[in-house]
């Protein structure tokens, strides 16, 4: 039988149109009310103190006539009574004015009744039945079981439980009230593509059973952090229309052994109860790496248990029952291979890196929360971004929004969304740095030298910016444009990037008659690209096209020290790279010398103006002049609207115009930059 889920049902307002508080009493609250309770019986106990007398201090006060009445209780055998006034007195001070005497009959003297009578003693007999005095001697242990029970016990049985809910699923399920489509995805289209006929089983299972077909049981996400999988699984459950169980790998494991093998036992167990469903494991990885030998794994290990649960309940599917699971991860090469097999993950479906195209849907998708300038240029933004994911992107877009409120703004200009670009990327700028003249000139020079390499080679994408503000751990940047996004790199691209690396250090030595570590991001980043042109690519002449790398696949863990070459091998691959990176430093020396000129006003901009534009950059290499305000000028004009106006915090960090408010930081240190092809680089990844 299906078990329907709950619906919240709607409180009809009173007439007052405000509906009534309602408390909720945890235990901590009946906990405070038990010992309230407590503390007032402890007060009138206080005020109704007994003496406990021997029978023989009993027939004293009672022969001196101290006593005002008595009463006998046959049943406890038992004698309470009340001191007159002149017994009270005789007492010591704050003496209790009850009594209470254990007795046997037969120790009583005769003449005992007689004698109260004489003293005007006022005699009572109590005969209680034995079931009170049994109910009476059970309510201390009644109330001990009621409060165990409900500190414990009845939290055992659900939701918040205790010790025995350590088994219990820790799921989130999000029903049908907050819908997420495809409409809400962008930049994935292949994987939305893929995961359509998922939907549309659980839409229309009888569709499939008709010809006999087998939905696949489980979807395996894989792809970098950030771009989109969870995202993904969301919109599936919204277009399916259908609950979605969400819980991550980490949420399975506990102190316990076998706590997490028994919740997932119990989430397949909701799971199947509230089918047709889907079920979304995030981070898999965390359960399921590969089992083997190793220093702390074993085949006892609670990991590998709960593993194991997820493996049996995925094959013990029946063919109806009508429950997805999909499972995300950005680490798809340690997962079991007894987890990815059909049967169980039947299809991986590969999120990567939004596209030119996709950067821009993703962009205008989330643009629709805030207010922006009609005018701003998404695709443009979207060439400014390659290599970003789709959570980087949604935070540009949030920072451009945080940047356009602090300067006063009353809607988001493209200004705001680049220098947003640029602090996801690298951080903020640190316009407040008090650089020495010495090496502002130094990094002036840097990043002519690179700006201008850029600019002269045609094998190079477009030149967008270059600025000497520092920001982040960067002293300097140049910034290259692409025109569309890359899928593969040619030799004639490496080597032009292998130029624009050694710009920034050859204008360096031609103008300064020095050398500085500011290039030590532009080398590394050069001999990475150079080892990958020889070791990957086959680029080399000598080598050939050979694949050298190591990509750590080997059984060991120190398999990825030992080269899988020749030291003769080695010695022809450092040969080759040396050559690369010298024929590419000579050639850059020759550009940069035949242009002196042009890179000395480059440089000279640079020093005045801080940053300059793609357009600005060619008006100089075409010896033309521009004249534009430079930042001095800004603040000093600034200061002169303050001037006669209340007193109010300075934001000269905000103070930006499009083209100061522009420039992209690389490396890591003064001087040092490159373009952005180079920072998000990685010959592995080519």
């Amino acid at each position: 039988m299906t078990k329907q889920i709950p619906s919240r049902r709607k409180q009809t307002p009173p007439p007052s149109g405000k509906l009534p508080p309602r408390y909720n009493r945890g235990p901590f609250t009946w906990l405070l009310i038990a010992l309230v309770v407590m503390a007032i019986f402890m007060s009138l106990s206080q005020l109704h103190r007994t003496d406990k007398l021997s029978l023989s201090e009993y027939l004293d006060y009672v022969n001196q006539g101290y006593i005002e009445e008595v009463t006998f209780k046959e049943t406890n055998r038992e004698i309470t009574g009340k001191f007159n006034e002149e017994g009270i007195a005789n007492r010591p001070d704050g003496a209790p004015t009850m009594f209470q005497v254990h007795y046997t009959p037969e120790l009583l003297p005769e003449g005992h009744f007689d004698r109260l009578d004489q003293n005007g003693v006022e005699v009572k007999v109590e005969r209680d039945g034995l079931w009170i005095q049994f109910l009476m001697s059970l309510v201390p242990f009644l109330l001990i079981i009621g409060l165990i029970y409900f500190f414990f016990l009845r939290n055992l049985r659900g939701g918040g439980g205790m010790l025995m809910n350590f088994g219990r699923s820790r799921h989130r399920l999000r029903g049908k009230e907050k819908k997420v489509t495809f409409d809400d995805v962008a930049g994935i289209e292949e994987a939305k593509d893929e995961v359509a006929e998922i939907i549309e089983f659980l839409k229309n299972p009888k569709k499939f059973r008709k010809i006999g077909g087998r939905i696949p049981r489980g979807v395996l996400l894989s792809g970098p952090p950030g771009c989109g999988k969870t995202l993904l699984a969301k919109a599936i459950a919204g277009e399916a229309d259908v609950p979605f169980f969400s819980i991550a790998g980490s949420d399975f494991v506990e102190m316990f052994v076998g706590v997490g093998a028994s919740r997932v036992r119990d989430l397949f167990k909701q799971a199947k109860e509230n089918s047709p469903c889907i079920i979304f494991l995030d981070e898999i990885d965390a359960i399921g790496k590969k089992r083997g030998p190793g220093f702390v794994s074993g085949g006892h290990d609670e990991r590998e248990q709960t593993l194991n649960a997820i493996l049996v309940e995925m094959d013990g599917f029946e063919t109806n029952d009508q429950v997805i699971v999909i499972a995300a991860t950005n680490r798809g090469d340690i997962l079991d291979p007894a987890l990815t097999r059909p049967g169980r993950f039947d299809r991986q479906v590969v999120v990567p890196l939004p596209d030119l195209q996709g950067r821009t849907k993703i962009l205008q998708i989330h643009a629709k929360k805030i207010k922006y300038d009609p005018s701003v240029d998404f695709e443009r933004l979207a060439r400014g971004t390659p290599m970003f994911t789709g959570a980087e992107l949604e935070a540009l877009i949030n920072e451009a929004a945080i940047g356009a409120t602090m300067q006063g703004k009353d809607y988001v200009e493209m200004s705001d969304f680049e220098e947003a670009r640029d602090k996801v990327r690298w951080g903020r700028a640190k316009r407040s740095r008090v650089v020495d003249e010495a090496d502002k000139r130094l990094t002036a020079f840097h990043e002519a030298g690179h700006a201008l390499v850029q600019a002269m080679i045609k094998d190079a994408d477009p030149l967008h910016k270059v600025s000497i503000i520092p920001r982040g751990p960067m002293g300097g940047a140049t910034f290259a444009l692409p025109e569309k996004d890359r899928l593969f790199y040619s030799k004639k691209y490496c080597l032009a990037q292998l130029q624009i690396c050694f710009g920034g250090r050859v204008a360096e030595e031609l103008f300064c008659d020095d050398v500085t570590s500011g290039a030590q991001s532009d080398i590394k980043q050069a001999t990475m690209l150079a080892r990958g042109m020889i070791m990957e690519w086959g680029m080399g002449e000598e080598v050939g096209p050979i694949n050298y790398a190591t990509d750590g696949s080997s059984d060991g863990y120190f398999a990825h020290l030992v080269p899988e070459y020749s030291q003769r091998t080695a010695e022809l691959i450092d040969r080759e790279v040396k050559k690369l990176i010298d024929s590419a430093y000579v050639k850059v020396k020759d550009l940069i010398e035949a242009n002196r000129d042009k890179l000395d006003a480059l440089a000279q901009a640079l020093i005045k103006y801080e940053t300059l534009d793609a357009e600005e950059v060619q008006t100089i290499i075409e010896g033309g002049q521009f004249d534009k305000p430079t930042v001095s000028d800004l603040l000093a004009a600034e200061q002169k609207k303050n001037v006669g106006t209340p007193k109010k915090k300075e934001q000269d960090d905000w103070l930006l115009d499009d083209e100061d408010d522009d420039f992209w930081d690389d490396d890591k240190d003064a001087g040092s930059t490159s373009s952005d092809e180079d920072v998000d680089y990685d010959p592995r990844k080519g």
